[in-house]
């Protein structure tokens, strides 16, 4: 009995010292020797438009696309990285706060990321120039609706405000604001790369705004003036903040009150607005507002509508002045 109790002690002893021998699985993870990874994950600079195109060619070169505004940046040979993101445990050539050159013809830079293990990568930056198009001034040459119930049955129409002048009261109706100048200045670009800044619309030299106030006249259910500011004070009065969303293509404005109204800067052609032949030209320029009306067929082919009723989209025609 001692003589097996003595080998059971030997065998037992022999496994744990065969276990001690044995190394953790885990030591190897956590050596890194298994890792050969070496991306850049995200890198983004200060005064970067949208986000990074980030490309592995092969295992040993990359290319990294982004957009600058420059604009903003007075010296394109100092462009300052603002975050950046490498695979697990990588080393880069270059860290926050770094400083990368663009200042040559094909405004590109290179940065290499090293592997745990030592494997290396070289990606090359490409930087295109970006210049927010909203900055300058603009002035409003005229406001145009599209409206009406009915369009099957011609109760739509697209015309200017001010030619139904019967409809406003002469000393704020629509035509004030073709004096007026918008003035776009940026001041941030969002963590989305989308940009942002102040615009400033100054009333001109007549110091008025229209008031969107339509004439009780005709009113065609009531005895009272209508105030249409909801519809056509798209672009508020004096200062208010933009934000230019590039992933939707609006631009949003928001008053001192905090109402926010959200548009769109049309191009210059012809656009159709419906499938039933309503269309617009833009000259130059338009800022576009979809507006929510409600069908009225008791006043189909009317003024009151179109204006009032059934509002279908708004039209800020500008032109750029610089």
């Amino acid at each position: 009995m001692k003589k097996i109790i003595t080998y059971c002690i030997c065998i037992i002893g022999l496994i744990a010292i065969t276990q001690s021998c044995k190394k953790d699985p885990w030591d190897k993870v956590a050596d890194g020797d298994w890792n050969n990874e070496r991306s850049v994950i995200s890198l983004s600079f200060k005064n970067q438009v949208g986000t990074a195109a980030i490309e592995r060619l092969d295992d040993v070169t990359g290319e990294i696309r982004v957009t600058l505004n420059v604009g903003a940046i007075p010296d394109l040979s100092l462009v300052e990285v603002e975050k950046l993101q490498l695979s697990y445990h990588a080393n880069s050539s270059i860290s926050v706060g770094s400083i990368l050159d663009f200042d040559n013809p094909e405004r590109k830079a290179t940065i290499t990321v090293t592997s745990p293990t030592g494997k290396t990568r070289e990606y090359t930056i490409y930087a295109a120039e970006f210049r927010e198009s909203l900055e300058g001034r603009w002035s409003i040459n005229d406001l145009i609706v599209f409206g009406g119930t009915g369009l099957s049955y011609g109760g739509g129409a697209v015309m200017s405000l001010q030619s139904k002048s019967w409809c406003w009261y002469s000393d704020y109706s629509p035509n004030k604001e073709y004096d007026n100048i918008l003035t776009f200045t940026m001041d941030l670009i969002t963590e989305d790369g989308n940009t942002s800044g102040i615009c400033v619309n100054n009333a001109g030299a007549d110091g008025k705004y229209a008031n969107f106030i339509f004439n009780k006249s005709q009113n065609k259910e009531g005895t009272d003036d209508i105030d249409l500011k909801h519809h056509y004070r798209q672009i508020p009065e004096g200062e208010s903040r933009w934000l230019r969303d590039y992933a939707t293509g609006t631009i949003s404005f928001t008053d001192a009150n905090g109402t926010v109204t959200t548009g769109v800067l049309e191009a210059p052609g012809t656009y159709s607005l419906s499938e039933n032949g309503h269309s617009i030209t833009v000259p130059n320029n338009a800022f576009s507002f979809n507006l929510n009306g409600t069908d009225d067929w008791n006043n189909i082919f009317n003024d009151y509508d179109k204006i009032v009723k059934r509002p279908r989209k708004f039209f800020v025609m500008v032109t750029k002045l610089d």
